[in-house]
């Protein structure tokens, strides 16, 4: 056996605070967990895809590039109102490939601290200097602004994966306006939610003229794989030429491709589906329960227990009644806010809503 004995050290620590991660096969439970928001990850709500490669064979720019990546591209811009529209393999590629590339080592980033790990990542990857401001503090960001110079990428999600927030867009387009920042939004678990054809908050608020760059992600509403960066036809040179994870990557198979194309043809039907998720929602926030509700106006909602072991005691109760639940630990959350995350569906029945309001009223063998 090879000598690895220096990985476990962090494996120990993280297993003395109840954080230990494995890979599990999900259940055939009722899901209340997957990003599957509208149940498109059913293929038959797709349709048949047409018969193209299963393979791109390169890069983009080598012999990967197929006339369905251009067609995609093409709509995807259309739909989200921008001259163009780059794709990438995943959110987190799009994310590392956009936010290493854009900013230069004399350039500053500032982000919203609860943003994903992929913004994280790609800013770490850039040579610019960067700083959290507080969640949805825009006091905070608007002084961080006034003590930069130089060029500045302001970057949050449009609706945040762990609390389900929409971030404050027509002030933050304003602060950034009035401080010639540019404004980056990750609009993954917005796509297909939020606006009259799942069209994102940017749109749906009219601001997409204001916004430097969007990231839409595929394998949340959409139920398929890929992610697009949405801006102007500068920007898609500039990402063809320096966004090394578009670069240096295989692309998409023409076969994921149609599948993207075929969400975006079914996005604007699915109004009865997107009206269901809101009173949904509706019927979750007033129940009444014995922890503290995320404040969440989207299909992401969930319960705040506090500790590792209390959020993973609450979601196995929830798992003994076939309810797909998973815990959400420290430190995926801050320390305090561990919870079980609750994703709502178009496709959950009225009986499953209440078996899960019910299960979660308790009582516990824990303390809350």
């Amino acid at each position: 056996m090879y000598a690895d004995d220096f990985l476990l050290e962090k494996l120990t620590l993280r297993e003395a605070d109840g954080a230990l991660r494995s890979l599990k096969l999900s259940a055939a439970q009722i899901d209340f967990c997957s990003n599957d928001y509208l149940g498109l990850a059913n293929q038959s709500l797709l349709g048949q895809l047409p018969a193209l490669p299963q393979g791109a064979t390169g890069s983009r720019l080598l012999s990967g590039n197929h006339p369905i990546h251009e067609k995609a591209e093409a709509l995807i811009a259309q739909f989200h109102q921008v001259p163009a529209a780059v794709l990438f393999n995943s959110g987190y590629d799009a994310n590392l490939g956009l936010l290493s590339a854009i900013a230069q080592k004399e350039d500053t980033i500032l982000y919203d601290v609860l943003s994903h790990a992929s913004i994280r990542d790609g800013i770490r990857l850039s040579r610019a200097q960067s700083f959290a401001f507080p969640h949805q503090d825009l006091s905070a960001l608007e002084e961080r602004l006034k003590k930069t110079s130089g060029r500045i990428f302001v970057v949050t999600e449009s609706v945040f994966s762990m609390d389900g927030d929409m971030a404050p867009l027509h002030d933050m387009v304003q602060l950034c306006e009035s401080h010639g920042a540019h404004l980056v939004v990750d609009e993954a678990h917005a796509l297909g939610v939020i606006g009259e054809k799942g069209e994102g908050l940017v749109q749906h608020l009219g601001l997409a003229d204001k916004v430097f760059a969007r990231i839409v992600t595929f394998g949340k509403a959409a139920g398929v794989h890929g992610a697009a960066v949405l801006g102007s036809k500068r920007l898609a040179s500039f990402l063809v030429n320096f966004a090394r994870s578009l670069v240096y990557s295989t692309a998409l198979s023409p076969h994921a491709v149609a599948a993207i194309l075929r969400a975006y043809e079914v996005f604007p039907l699915l109004y009865e589906g997107r009206e269901k998720l809101k009173n949904d929602i509706d019927v979750f926030r007033s129940a009444p329960l014995p922890f503290e509700k995320i404040n969440s106006l989207t299909p992401i909602q969930g319960v705040k227990v506090g500790g590792n072991l209390a959020a993973q005691q609450l979601a196995a109760r929830c798992q003994a009644k076939n309810l797909d639940v998973r815990p959400i630990l420290y430190p995926t959350v801050p320390k305090g806010t561990e919870r079980i995350r609750i994703i709502l569906h178009a496709f959950n029945a009225p009986a499953e809503l209440k078996l899960l309001l019910e299960v979660l009223t308790g009582p516990y063998p824990f303390s809350k």
